[in-house]
C-alpha cells in the first residue's frame, strides 16, 4: 500500500472499528461536557462486556482457588481471547495489588506516539479497564482499575482488589 497504512486482521477488524467508534463518537458528543463522564460511559460498557465474556468464557469451568489464578488467568486465555496475545508482563506486591503490561496494546498501537495523541490515551484505554473490571468482578473478585501509558503503544493496567473490611 502507497499509504503506508497496515490492515488488520479482517476477523479483528469490527472489534477494532466498534471500539474506534465508541471513542470517537464520546469525543465529539461530548465536546463540552465533562471528560470523566466519557471516561465512566466507556469503563461502563467495557464492564458489561468483560462481565459477559468471562460467563461465555468459563461456563463449564470450575471457578479458580485464588486470586492470583485468576488475575493469571486474565492475562494469558482471557486476553488471548480478546487481543490474539497475552500480557506482556504481570507484577504483583502479594498483598491485592497488579500490573498488568502490555508492550503493544492493540488499541494504542493504531493511534499516533505524539504528545496529543498521549494525552488522549485514557480515552482508548478506559473500555479495557472495564473489560477487566467486569471480568473480575463475575469471578467473584471486586477491583478498581486504572490504565496508564507514558510510551506509545505500551500500557499498563493498574489493578486493586477491593477486601471486605
Amino acid at each position: 500500500m502507497a499509504s503506508g497504512v497496515t490492515l488488520s486482521n479482517p476477523e479483528e477488524l469490527p472489534i477494532e472499528l466498534l471500539h474506534g467508534e465508541l471513542v470517537c463518537s464520546g469525543i465529539l458528543k461530548g465536546k463540552d461536557d465533562d471528560p470523566n463522564d466519557l471516561l465512566s460511559k466507556l469503563e461502563f460498557i467495557g464492564f458489561s462486556t468483560g462481565y459477559r465474556l468471562i460467563e461465555r468464557l468459563l461456563k463449564d469451568s470450575p471457578r479458580f482457588k485464588d486470586e492470583l489464578d485468576t488475575v493469571k488467568f486474565i492475562c494469558k486465555d482471557f486476553w488471548m481471547a480478546l487481543y490474539k496475545k497475552q500480557i506482556d508482563n504481570l507484577r504483583t506486591n502479594h498483598q491485592g495489588t497488579y500490573v498488568l503490561q502490555d508492550n503493544s496494546f492493540k488499541f494504542l498501537s493504531k493511534i499516533s506516539a505524539t504528545k496529543q495523541y498521549l494525552e488522549q490515551g485514557p480515552k482508548f484505554l478506559a473500555y479495557t479497564c472495564g473489560i477487566i473490571r467486569g471480568a473480575l468482578a463475575n469471578l467473584g473478585v471486586l477491583s478498581v482499575v486504572i490504565a496508564e501509558t507514558s510510551t506509545m503503544p505500551s500500557c499498563r493496567f493498574h489493578i486493586t482488589i477491593q477486601r471486605a473490611t
